[in-house]
């Protein structure tokens, strides 16, 4: 197997797992604390990665990796978490979905400035097609808001919770480039352990200082979403996601994450039983056309 074939591979079973980290959230911030989710997920999918670490007997990153791994920490440790699941609190996991739209845009806006790579032009205008088609689901879902209820405050949450959306992507795209870049020296997973283990001393703070006063009104969904976002969320996607992208190529393996929504609305509507509307499946659907063409030249 070449090395592009195994890159797709990889970054496809990433998505596969990443497509369930929304409604897993989700499931989880109903009863959790969202920033206690956020440190508690990061505490111990890096107590996971510290044991990995050790199992396997790794050389410690040079000083010059200490920087990038804190950028990839602050991406998708920390930062692309939180604006998440405080996002959540505001709109359902099947709107969020449809933002993910934005990530392969932004992956390979910052696999361009980190990875040195450099898609043809056709590539650029097919995402940014598929970004604006986002944008304006995100407009018209504030303006239905505003029409159907007047006061104006639900507006504002739908508005709030499509920013934090927005910003989780801009940091989560910074978070799989710089990731993707430093992987080719130091490996996919140990890249993301790495991070976690970085970032392990404040999340276990954090955790004890966030923790609930009790947990026994806390119901076995909320447990099995905080046991999911915790292993294949904050671990074993990007075991395989950080992989493909440096074999496949940052910008190219990125338009895989346009499979996201579609899997997360299915997985939103099976597990949860959101509404999912005709709306964000058409935005969905021509997302994902979009990124489709800009697929094809991305090289």
């Amino acid at each position: 197997m070449d090395k592009t074939t195994s890159g797709w591979i990889n970054g496809f079973i990433g998505v596969v797992i990443f497509s369930g980290s929304l409604p897993a959230t989700r499931t989880a911030v109903l009863q959790f604390d969202p920033v206690f989710l956020t440190v508690a997920r990061a505490a111990i999918a890096g107590l996971l990665a510290l044991l990995l670490v050790l199992a396997f007997r790794e050389k410690r990153p040079a000083r010059a990796d200490l920087v990038p791994l804190a950028i990839v920490a602050l991406g998708v440790v920390v930062g692309f978490p939180l604006l998440t699941a405080l996002a959540l609190q505001h709109v359902t996991s099947a709107h969020s979905m449809v933002f993910i739209g934005l990530l392969p845009l932004a992956t390979a806006i910052f696999g361009v400035i980190r990875g040195g790579e450099r898609p043809r032009p056709a590539f650029w205008l097919f995402s940014l097609a598929g970004s604006a088609a986002v944008a304006g689901f995100a407009l018209m879902q504030g303006l239905a808001a505003g029409a159907g209820e007047g006061p104006g405050e639900d507006v504002a949450t739908s508005s709030t919770g499509d920013l934090l959306m927005l910003a989780a992507i801009v940091v989560c795209g910074l978070g799989y480039a710089e990731g993707a870049h430093l992987s080719r020296r130091l490996g996919g997973w140990q890249v993301i352990s790495w991070a976690l283990i970085l970032s392990l001393p404040a999340m276990i703070v954090l955790a004890i200082v966030l923790m609930p006063a009790s947990f026994s009104g806390i119901a076995p969904p909320a447990w099995t979403g905080l046991a999911y976002v915790s292993s294949f969320s904050m671990l074993i996607g990007f075991v395989f996601w950080y992989r493909g992208l440096s074999q496949g190529g940052i910008a190219a393996v990125s338009q895989l994450q346009l499979l996201q929504p579609f899997l997360g609305l299915a997985l939103a509507a099976w597990l949860l039983h959101e509404p999912v509307t005709w709306t964000m499946l058409a935005v969905t659907l021509a997302v994902i056309a979009c990124v489709a063409g800009a697929r094809r030249f991305a090289r």
